[in-house]
């Protein structure tokens, strides 16, 4: 990769993200915390009931579902398992989470094992690939990532965070998420042939603002005049943007044999930010909220490090 291109990708892709950041940022000094707990209320609605169907259903029903595309969620569900299991022997088992409160320790996991695959990876990977790059973005949420997270990332937080022991019904919780059938339907129209090139335009122009409003909400979530490090909070930084995606790299490398754009594609997601709704779960379950929100907040900030270091190495 030359300088030029990541110049460009910086430009085109980076600084319009972190431009959407700053932006939240700005926007939750003036709103208070009643304020900005109204407005990401607004816009998590809007967004599952509207622009993230419309965004999923347009990707999966274009798509020419394959070999290739399906290695992107089992990659990322792959880094998901091997990921969550070495973190949490690190917070459980050793010095770096003894001293800390199991809502803590749960937030942290929490946050190492889940990654913005839809709202972080979409726009990186439709510049690199694009209309595909988008449909492995995806298919890794829908595939890989949020049924995870609304089981095993529910289990964590139930189980190991010790503060609520009303569970629901996950699963069913995740079945009846617009998002979620949007999806489904689009795999529908993709495996049945049919000509559905408007409906699929449509739905694709609908959902464009899926992804700003997100970047919007991120940086409206963090709280970010206290970002203090933190050892446990760099673990997990470690593990969520060079260990995962390391795993990831040397299974699709050795094991798979040549990197196809699919699974430079599914590295790159393995090693994208905290998924946002590890907050929401955090805040649901009595997890430590404020600690999640700072190690989403890491996360992101440190991605724009690890990016490069890992273009580098993919492309």
């Amino acid at each position: 990769m030359s300088f030029a291109y990541y110049l460009n990708l910086l430009l085109e892709v980076m600084l319009p993200m972190a431009l959407l950041v700053t932006a939240g940022a700005w926007w939750r000094r003036s709103l208070g915390a009643d304020g900005v707990r109204a407005v990401r209320g607004y816009i998590s609605t809007i967004t599952i009931n509207l622009f993230a169907p419309a965004l999923l259903f347009a990707s999966a029903a274009s798509a020419k579902i394959n070999a290739q595309l399906l290695s992107v969620p089992l990659l990322v569900m792959l880094s998901i398992v091997v990921g969550g299991a070495g973190l949490y022997f690190l917070l459980y088992h050793s010095r770096v989470g003894a001293k800390l409160s199991a809502p803590t320790r749960a937030g942290l996991l929490l946050s190492g094992t889940f990654g913005n695959v839809l709202f972080m990876g979409y726009p990186l990977l439709y510049y690199l690939f694009g209309d595909e790059g988008g449909r492995y973005a995806a298919f890794a949420d829908m595939g890989a990532s949020t049924p995870l997270l609304w089981s095993l990332g529910v289990w964590m937080a139930v189980r190991l965070g010790g503060q609520s022991r009303v569970q629901g019904n996950p699963i069913k919780a995740w079945l009846l998420l617009p998002p979620v059938w949007s999806f489904m339907v689009g795999v529908a129209v993709s495996l049945s042939g049919w000509s559905v090139a408007p409906l699929i335009r449509a739905a694709h122009l609908i959902g464009q603002p899926a992804v700003p409003v997100m970047l919007l909400m991120l940086g409206l979530s963090i709280p970010w005049r206290r970002l203090v490090p933190s050892a446990a909070i760099g673990v997990v930084v470690l593990f969520k943007l060079i260990i995962m995606p390391g795993v990831v790299w040397m299974v699709a490398k050795y094991g798979l044999g040549a990197l196809h754009n699919a699974q430079v594609g599914a590295v790159i997601e393995t090693g994208v930010p905290t998924m946002l709704m590890a907050l929401s779960l955090a805040d649901r379950y009595k997890l430590d909220v404020e600690t999640t929100a700072l190690a989403i907040a890491w996360t992101t900030v440190m991605f724009l490090f690890t990016l490069p270091l890992w273009l580098w190495i993919l492309l």
